[in-house]
């Protein structure tokens, strides 16, 4: 498994709130749907590539 590295991120209350109430919806914590959303935009961006057979959109 990849190190992961820690580090602080604020949010104002309101933002906190609609990614508790998204990351819930899908089963997921709060650091989880992070991560998901920041590793979707940098796939999308063409930053980093897709790992999954098949799944790459380019």
């Amino acid at each position: 498994m990849a190190k992961k590295k820690a580090f602080v991120l604020r949010l104002n209350e309101e933002t906190y709130r609609a990614l508790e109430r998204w990351a819930a919806d899908e089963f997921r914590s709060v650091n989880g749907q992070l991560e998901y959303i920041i590793h979707q935009a940098l796939i999308k961006s063409g930053r980093l590539k897709n790992k999954r057979k098949g799944t790459d959109k380019k």
